[in-house]
């Protein structure tokens, strides 16, 4: 070693914040481990650095004993005396055992960990720099691609792109083109720091809808749920928390220019919409918009997120959508189970005929309460009538019989 050696450490402080104790602790361990596996000895041994001259030195540690039974970690009590008459039993003495071509296992072992804790800073640095950008937007350059990723440089560090399931379908990606990315991770393996970025999350979505519609990012309408099915379609739920603000209008902008830049962004994907309601009933529907809702009840007292939803005949494809997209994304955006049931097929009672039935039939229930009454008075009248009628016959008769007898 020498003092180039400390120079070089300044350097690395200077340039890649890598402070000088950490690469010397981390070269004292080093040179211990290769000192024991080079020279096959196991003592106990230290490594001292001069800062001065910027050397290293092998130290061997033994203890002072009466009676030595291993030389190589013990020490008669006699020769630490001979060394220091301050020594007693039980201390520890170093020895200097640094062969005689140690410098170059050192300058070798200096490199190797040089290197390492280079890497390691950097990927701390990229860690840390990176972090606060997780589930955020940044534009990158494509750098190139293999058959696994798309490698995007998002600054001074290189990104990667799953292409199965981070790239949306359809899109090609060549070397300079500038892209707009997702992170969606930031962290660090055995092989360094690795960041992953989406062009197909969710998220990505929403933040282009912050972008574009200061309402959302000021909280004032929300962003409730996202479905997606990336390049294709996506439907996203939004309310409004100020009763004045029209929330899908606000999505939608002026002429369709805020919605329209979304899709831009994403390449031309489809996008829906919908409101988002307390009420499950409401919200279903909503969600399956453009198709037409007539009704959606709740059946299956088994499964509580199930909803049969019923449709006009001639919207039942619009409902499904192609290859049941539309009723697909429904569901994941309202997590409900949907079932989609045509008008024709279900026995759909309106709620209205219901209580005007109900109505004619307590009135025809009254009128016959009447007849009946009235029947029965009538019959008790006339039990009546023909009672007096026998009784004025009783007292003629009983008139006759007394004139017959004077």
């Amino acid at each position: 070693m020498s003092k180039e050696m400390l120079e070089a450490f300044d350097v690395l402080e200077k340039t890649k914040g890598i402070k000088q104790d950490v690469i010397v602790e981390a070269m004292k361990a080093a040179l211990a481990a290769a000192y024991k596996k080079n020279y096959g000895l196991a003592e106990n041994v230290e490594i001292d650095f001069n800062e001065k001259k910027g050397d290293f030195k092998v130290m061997a540690l033994k203890t002072v004993v009466d009676e030595v039974q291993d030389d190589r970690v013990e020490v008669s009590l006699k020769d630490a005396l001979a060394i220091n008459r301050a020594y007693e039993v039980g201390d520890t003495i170093k020895f200097e055992v640094t062969p005689k071509n140690f410098g170059r296992t050192a300058a070798a072992t200096a490199k190797q960990v040089v290197m390492q804790r280079l890497r390691e800073a950097e990927n701390a640095h990229i860690v840390n720099e990176y972090s606060q950008y997780e589930d955020e937007l940044v534009t990158g350059t494509v750098e190139r691609t293999d058959n696994r990723f798309v490698y995007v440089n998002i600054g001074n560090v290189e990104a990667v792109m799953d292409i199965k399931c981070d790239t949306i379908p359809g899109e090609h990606y060549n070397p300079q083109d500038r892209v707009r990315v997702l992170v969606t991770k930031v962290g660090a393996d055995g092989k360094g720091a690795q960041i992953r970025v989406s062009r197909t999350a969710p998220d990505v979505v929403k933040r282009f809808f912050e972008q574009e519609v200061p309402e959302i990012f000021d909280g004032t309408v929300e962003i409730m749920s996202i479905a997606r099915e990336a390049g294709e379609r996506t439907k996203i739920a939004v309310k409004s928390n100020d009763p004045n603000i029209d929330p899908v209008g606000t999505c939608v902008g002026p002429r369709g220019s805020r919605v329209q830049n979304v899709v831009n962004a994403l390449g031309g994907e489809n996008i829906d919409i919908v409101q988002y309601e307390e009420d499950p009933s409401d919200y279903i529907a909503n969600a399956l918009n453009p198709a037409e809702v007539i009704a959606v009840q709740f059946e299956d007292e088994d499964d509580e997120r199930k909803a049969f939803v019923i449709v006009p005949d001639y919207q039942l494809s619009l409902a499904i959508g192609k290859k049941g997209q539309n009723v697909r994304l429904a569901a994941r955006l309202t997590g409900y189970k949907i079932d989609i049931r045509p008008e024709s097929e279900v026995e759909f009672v309106d709620e209205s005929e219901v209580e005007d039935e109900t109505e004619v039939a307590e009135d025809q229930d009254l009128q016959q309460a009447a007849v009946e009454e009235a029947d029965d008075q009538a019959e008790a009248e006339a039990t009546e009538a023909d009672e007096n009628t026998e009784a004025e016959e009783v007292e003629d008769a009983e008139d006759l019989d007394l004139d017959d007898e004077e």
